[in-house]
């Protein structure tokens, strides 16, 4: 299923919002509806969303916690019909391809190594599906100012977790 344009709006909607409390943020999950059904349940809502009425509008789930495992949680979340998509927002560090060759075996040992490395990278990764298919992932690297990183593959996993909670 192609992406949508809503859908891509709805990412970067979401990644601004997250953005503007910074960095050092919890995992943070929302709901996504179609902003003129939300209208339409919801009519004193219309002057405060800002999307196209055609597009998404998204909804924080402020009780969220990953926990430990965040596939666990996510493999517990089933979404009831009136939401048509979701959306994740999350931080890693990440070493660059050649680097992670040096890391130890041991996930908590690997976890420590790649906090202290010298060459790693903190992105904010914003990940997001559809009902209908769709999934798109945007990445902004931790101290750039710069364009997004998108892409449909961005993090793939994690997508087809999300792409779970919703059947």
């Amino acid at each position: 299923m192609p992406v949508t344009d809503a859908l891509v709006a709805a990412l970067i909607e979401v990644e601004r919002h997250i953005g503007r409390s910074g960095w050092d943020q919890p995992a943070r999950l929302f709901a996504l509806v179609r902003t003129a059904e939300l209208i339409a349940a919801e009519p004193s809502l219309a002057d405060q969303l800002t999307g196209a009425a055609d597009g998404y509008s998204s909804i924080e789930q402020e009780d969220f916690t990953p926990g430990d495992d965040l596939a666990e949680t996510l493999a517990g979340i089933a979404w009831p019909d009136t939401v048509a998509g979701c959306v994740l927002a999350l931080e890693r560090a990440f070493l660059p391809t050649d680097a992670e060759g040096e890391l130890p075996e041991d996930p908590d040992a690997a976890a420590l190594a790649v906090a202290n490395h010298p060459r790693k990278l903190d992105l904010r990764v914003v990940v997001g599906v559809t009902r209908d298919g769709g999934s798109h992932g945007l990445a902004r690297v931790r101290g750039e100012d710069g364009d997004l990183l998108a892409g449909a593959d961005l993090v793939p996993a994690l997508a087809a977790a999300l792409a779970h909670t919703l059947e």
